[in-house]
């Protein structure tokens, strides 16, 4: 049994067609089939039932499935290891972002990041917070791009900018022409919010001071799964919002009904920090990440020394 006959397995397994796990795996057909018919020999066990217009897995192919993919995980793992200690800005860096982030952020670092680094590849998860922390601690993530302070004995973070909030408006709204908005001003306003386990949330209660009003408005139990969602209700007409000061790049700018104006309130910020295990053994990797996005960010935002 080798590491190349457990990949045609799992090709064999995922597509359940052998041409298309032969292209998959770049060999031929007839190669692919008797590379699975050796394993099966090998194993004394059938994986796969064969039928002129189908391949099944058996039950004990099912079961075997699971521990073929992580034998391979594995083995990829030991060799970008191996081959990032010849070389820490070579291979893949698993980075994961919050959704408030990363559509807005990626664009401005993809293209220098190449340029600098041509060796590395950046590999993108959007996720909450809770969930990039969790992949983080068990190695399915390099480092996490997030928005909220980390305090944990096995992590190392590193601050790099901090990122104005604005107001969002309907385009109609008798605010748009005031500038700056005051932290006073939001207390007249329906305030829309993300669903729960977003960070933005509970930083626009806090800034807000939802919490000491008596009336939370019209909308308090409308709550959206995206900045965009929320921004399209705000364009209808069903409140406001606060939005990041990178999100200002979005499309929603110029045809969603909605108008951004600075917001003047103490502490009217979040502070977008990399964070990443401190056994971590690219260091380079994410330090020469941390360069290219501060080198990068348009002037809405604010680089801490510089």
């Amino acid at each position: 049994m080798n590491l190349r006959d457990l990949r045609y397995f799992i090709a064999l397994a995922e597509t359940r067609h052998f041409g298309q796990a032969a292209t998959r795996t770049f060999v031929s057909q007839p190669t692919l089939s008797g590379q699975i018919r050796k394993l099966e020999a090998e194993l004394g066990v059938a994986l796969f039932e064969r039928t002129t217009k189908a391949v099944a897995l058996t039950p004990l192919g099912e079961a075997l499935l699971p521990h073929a993919r992580r034998t391979v995980e594995e083995a990829d793992a030991l060799a970008q290891l191996a081959k990032a200690h010849r070389d820490p800005l070579v291979g893949s860096l698993r980075v994961g972002a919050i959704p408030t982030l990363a559509p807005y952020l990626v664009p401005l670092i993809l293209a220098p990041l190449k340029r600098g680094y041509p060796g590395l590849k950046l590999v993108l998860t959007e996720e909450i917070t809770a969930q990039l922390l969790e992949r983080l601690h068990r190695h399915a993530l390099d480092a996490a791009l997030v928005a909220t302070r980390v305090e944990d004995a096995d992590l190392e973070a590193r601050v790099l900018f901090e990122e104005p909030f604005w107001v969002a408006l309907p385009r109609r709204h008798p605010m748009v022409h005031k500038d700056p908005i005051t932290r006073r001003d939001l207390d007249s306003l329906d305030m829309l919010l993300l669903s729960e386990g977003h960070c933005l949330a509970q930083q626009t209660m806090d800034i807000c001071r939802m919490a000491d009003r008596k009336d939370a408005g019209e909308q308090a139990d409308l709550r959206a799964t995206s900045l965009e969602t929320l921004l399209q209700l705000v364009g209808a007409q069903m409140g406001a919002t606060l939005v990041p000061a990178l999100a200002l790049r979005g499309a929603w700018t110029t045809d969603a009904g909605v108008i951004a104006r600075p917001l003047k309130a103490p502490g009217a910020y979040r502070r977008i920090s990399l964070v990443w295990r401190k056994s971590f053994p690219r260091k380079a990797a994410i330090e020469a990440l941390a360069e290219v996005i501060v080198s990068n960010l348009p002037n809405t935002v604010r680089v801490p020394g510089r």
